[in-house]
């Protein structure tokens, strides 16, 4: 009798953990409680609950410019495309003469976190394609109980980068290639990673349809940009070229450079003179970033030409791969790039060393920021004295650790794939 009460209650667990529905349901009710507990708000203008050390109050302060009637592209420059500032500022107008920054952060929550429902989703429709439905609902619970993407859900944006970027990878998967040229698209016009995939539809589909897939994308983003050159070309240039022309920040080249600093861009004022977007916050490169281009070049073009494995699983660690050789080579590190690190690490090793892996770069990564530079406040945002040391360790530790799982992509691209 109670070996058959056992057997009954495995199976009840395992169809439990198996519906679809209660994992959404705890994901959503999940995130929305913390909202209501930690509410992101200003108290004498210093940001608390979940905001703080984000980025939610800089785009907050941005949107606000539009109470004047400055707005995006046409009166101030964005150092992004112009997707995620065209919806930050859409959701403070909607407010109307209520806006405040608790219900306009709590706003931009919401709509977040229905991208990474999203992403949850994308998780499960992905690893079961590569593994089958057990894997793919197991790599989705554990996609839900990172701490990374739930973080930055509340600090940042990079949660829609990362949808655009696994929904075009999952259609690419589906041979959907042109459905996926409109997601890389949308994506691209989020921030630039997702035409990543670009690198992918070269690999492992025929240069026909993959000229076709790079000339959607490439299309749509230029029609969605036209408008705003007409508008005013000066202030949309920087959306472009802003985040290229930064100091180096937070990796080797940094530490090569002596750059003890975050990325940021500065006041909210700067953003009504382009120029600005190209001034240096830090010291210059003793790398050229030519140099470093050619590098990753070298090295991708190597990637590409070794790659064995053309299944699914091959093109999901190419695309792993091509993402973090560009975070790599880039002369900045930020740490909400996790949001598109994890998924992908997940899916391509979905095991107890996949996870382990998540595990421990999220850690090393949140040492970094916000530990280390939370203490950076007597020196305006600038690692100095006893940080010093911590601070390099940890930019080597992570860059080890990139690099690491590099060399583990190449090891699935270099393995032929198993054929049942």
């Amino acid at each position: 009798m109670t070996n058959a009460t056992n057997v009954g209650n495995t199976i009840r667990l395992t169809q439990l953990l198996g519906d679809l529905r209660i994992l959404v349901i705890l994901f959503v009710s999940f995130r929305l409680m913390l909202m209501m507990v930690y509410q992101p708000m200003l108290i004498d203008d210093v940001e608390r609950g979940l905001g703080a050390q984000g980025d939610r109050l800089y785009h907050f302060q941005l949107a606000s410019l539009t109470e004047d009637g400055d707005y995006p592209f046409r009166d101030w420059w964005s150092e992004f495309p112009p997707v995620w500032y065209f919806i930050t500022t859409t959701v403070y107008q909607l407010q109307g003469e209520s806006v405040n920054y608790s219900g306009w952060s709590m706003a931009l929550a919401m709509i977040v976190l229905a991208f990474d429902v999203g992403n949850l989703l994308l998780m499960r429709a992905i690893g079961t394609q590569l593994y089958g439905k057990n894997t793919g609902m197991s790599l989705a619970w554990i996609y839900a109980v990172c701490l990374a993407p739930m973080v930055f859900l509340f600090w940042n944006f990079e949660t829609l980068v990362a949808f655009f970027l696994l929904l075009g990878l999952y259609l690419l998967i589906r041979q959907k290639e042109n459905q996926s040229a409109v997601a890389t698209a949308i994506g691209a016009l989020t921030k630039f990673t997702p035409a990543l995939l670009f690198g992918a539809a070269l690999r492992f589909r025929d240069p026909k349809v993959a000229g076709r897939y790079i000339a959607i994308t490439l299309g749509i983003f230029a029609l969605a940009y036209l408008p705003l050159f007409a508008q005013n070309a000066e202030m949309t240039l920087p959306s472009l070229t802003a985040q290229f022309g930064k100091s180096s920040y937070q990796t080797v080249w940094a530490l090569i450079d002596g750059n003890y600093i975050t990325g940021n861009f500065g006041t909210v004022e700067s953003h009504f003179d382009p120029d600005a977007a190209d001034d240096l916050s830090g010291e210059p490169a003793v790398i050229p970033s030519f140099v470093r281009l050619g590098l990753a070049g070298a090295i991708g073009l190597f990637v590409f030409m070794r790659t064995k494995r053309f299944d699914d699983r091959g093109m999901v660690a190419f695309t792993g791969i091509t993402l973090l050789i560009f975070f790599l080579q880039a002369q900045g590190w930020s740490p909400q790039w996790l949001v598109q690190i994890i998924p992908l690490i997940l899916l391509v090793f979905p095991t107890r060393n996949g996870v382990l892996a998540v595990v421990v770069l999220s850690m090393v990564v949140f040492f970094e920021y916000p530990v280390l530079f939370i203490r950076t406040g007597a020196t305006s945002g600038e690692i100095a004295g006893a940080l010093i040391p911590p601070f390099i360790a940890t930019v080597v530790v992570r860059t080890s650790i990139l690099v690491a799982v590099c060399v583990a992509y190449y090891g699935v691209l270099r393995q032929e794939p198993i054929r049942s």
